[in-house]
């Protein structure tokens, strides 16, 4: 498979000083696969992903974006390559959802008729339609989040980045956006994205990524990074383990060492 993200053995400090954030990072994220980076909090999820495209920077170890070192890349290439959602919700100004989804084709040197085919099918990935001349800041909260979720889709670029894109979301829509993600994972398109719900990383992603304290701890098919020993070791607590006709079932019902 063609990796559309590479990074090897990168180290992030915070700040000036003395104290690392990623320890010698490595991870690939490769076209057709949709991977999940877990992780208690604080543990650098979001740090990685801001790293990975050159919003923060790192010592040492390579980034590749698409097979190309990031350092060559000028932003507007790195726009084409990967699109990024990241935590922060907030719309500054009242634009309309469609107008705001729009604002993913900036990179892009295409027709007007390819950008708004390309815009109206985020907004109905994200069940918008309704809402496309409403204004982005009178939004509920999950509302907004999918309007940003679906300016990234209508990027089109061949890695997705999200980080933590379900918080907020109902459970249709978290199911809705991780059966999003699936579709654009076999459509070819690589997706790396950043979870604290387990049963979801379970079962959607076909590979996992466990960060712990700055450093990747396990990588692998779901059922074998969340052990139960590593779920206790990790995020202190038990879990339900087990498996439908769908795939696995993770369930946390406990703290560690608590009866």
């Amino acid at each position: 498979m063609t990796a559309l993200l590479n990074i090897g053995a990168i180290t992030v400090p915070r700040g000036r000083g003395r104290e690392i954030v990623l320890d010698r990072v490595s991870l690939t994220v490769a076209a057709g696969e949709l991977v999940g980076l877990l992780g208690p909090n604080g543990a650098g999820k979001t740090t990685l992903m801001r790293a990975a495209l050159g919003l923060q920077p790192a010592t040492g170890g390579i980034i590749r974006l698409g097979g190309a070192p990031l350092a060559t890349l000028p932003p507007r290439l790195r726009a084409l390559r990967a699109a990024y959602i990241p935590q922060d919700r907030s719309v500054a100004w009242p634009l309309t959802v469609a107008a705001l989804v729009a604002l993913g084709r900036t990179p892009h040197r295409a027709s007007p008729a390819t950008d708004a085919a390309a815009v109206d099918a985020a907004i109905g990935s994200m069940e918008l339609t309704a809402l496309r001349h409403r204004p982005a800041t009178e939004l509920s909260g999950g509302e907004r989040a999918r309007a940003l979720i679906a300016r990234a889709l209508a990027q089109e670029a061949p890695l997705l980045l999200a980080d933590e894109p379900t918080a907020g979301l109902d459970p249709a829509h978290a199911l809705g956006l991780m059966s999003a993600f699936r579709r654009l994972a076999a459509e070819g398109r690589g997706v790396l994205v950043s979870m604290h719900d387990l049963g979801l990383a379970a079962r959607w992603c076909d590979r996992l990524i466990l960060l712990d304290s700055g450093r990747v701890v396990a990588e692998g098919p779901p059922v074998e990074v969340l052990s139960p020993n590593r779920l206790a070791g990790v995020y202190g607590v038990t879990a339900y383990l087990g498996r439908d006709a769908s795939g696995p079932i993770v369930q946390v019902v406990g703290l560690a060492g608590r009866g």
